[in-house]
């Protein structure tokens, strides 16, 4: 079984150590770690920054974005390649962001809650440029923050003090994640029953409105009521029918043009499978060798299982001792 994906980024410098905790974390959690650590990519002034853009993020299942408020940089070197760095940064990070938005995987954003409480700051001081931030070292890092908190996704963020405290939180948006996946297969499976429910009501309409225009203009009461009576005979064929399209044998059988009709007849016409052979070949006689097929493919004790199930769909003893089912 696959293991769930998970690519950590880590905006700046200080938030290696957390991202690395991050990676931990996962691991621990039966995940897979996927990080800019792992995938040995360095970021470089002279190059390109599409290139360090990491190729896994783009088969991520989940994404995490780690932000503190120290780049790294160097302080003393001139403005303009400061703001290339940062330009560089941003530009990988927004891409990465980009990835994950665009594929609709989800998407955590974990803040270093000095540098959430600064950004507070800054959003009221945003044409004072000689307001000095403690813990950032680079107003870039606080528009970074605005930008993503702008966009139309919506992901959601937690601001963290101690690195077990922003795990905790994963953990519980994870588990979140896991009971909402849960509730919607049990939603689909309830949209399934209520699609063949419309589907028997469909068969049941059809057929009454066939029936009423073959009586003529007026058909008299009793005749209405019997048909009504009889109806839900049909309305159970119509649900029988999608269950046995789900059936292993009959996928199989349908590959080589064997109809849902014609097994549903076979099956309900025979009391063993020798005659079930015999009936399909019958009720099939364009299909080229279909006995000889059969006799192969049902030996196998998953073939013989699902033919045991086709027959307890129509209401039918099975076809092989149940104690073949496990062998």
């Amino acid at each position: 079984m696959s293991r769930p994906s998970v690519f950590v980024s880590s905006a700046y410098y200080d938030m290696k150590h957390v991202q690395s905790s991050v990676d931990c974390f996962i691991e621990t959690m039966g995940y897979q770690s996927v990080s800019s650590n792992k995938a040995d990519i360095s970021f470089s002034l002279d190059a390109p920054f599409d290139r360090f853009l990491p190729r896994e993020v783009t088969k991520a299942d989940i994404y995490v974005l780690v932000i503190g408020g120290d780049s790294g940089f160097k302080a003393g070197v001139e403005n303009k390649t400061g703001e290339l760095f940062f330009e560089g940064y941003d530009a990988i990070i927004k891409k990465e962001l980009e990835s994950a938005y665009s594929r609709n995987i989800p998407v955590y954003i974990l803040i270093e809650v000095k540098v959430y409480a600064e950004y507070q700051t800054y959003l009221r001081n945003k044409t004072n440029e000689n307001v000095e931030y403690a813990h950032a070292d680079s107003v870039r890092i606080f528009q970074l923050i605005e930008e993503i908190f702008l966009s139309s996704n919506n992901s959601p963020f937690h601001s963290f003090d101690h690195v077990s405290d922003g795990m905790a939180w994963l953990r519980e948006q994870w588990a979140g994640l896991f009971g909402e996946l849960l509730q919607l297969r049990t939603t689909q499976e309830q949209l399934l029953t209520l699609s063949k429910q419309i589907e028997a009501l469909s068969v049941i309409n059809t057929n009454l409105q066939r029936a009423m225009n073959s009586m003529g203009d007026q058909p008299k009461p009793d005749q209405v009521l019997e048909l009504i009576q009889l109806e839900p005979q049909g309305a159970n064929e119509a649900i029988q029918n999608e269950a046995l399209k789900q059936n292993k044998s009959f996928r199989v059988l349908s590959d080589r043009n064997i109809t849902i009709g014609q097994f549903r007849a076979a099956l309900l016409a025979t009391e063993t499978f020798s005659d079930f052979k015999d009936k399909l070949d019958e009720l099939s006689s364009g299909v080229d060798k279909i006995k000889p097929f059969l006799s192969v493919y049902h030996c196998s004790s998953e073939a013989k299982k699902s033919f045991n199930e086709a027959r307890v769909v129509l209401g039918k003893a099975p076809y092989f001792p149940l104690q073949s089912n496990g062998q």
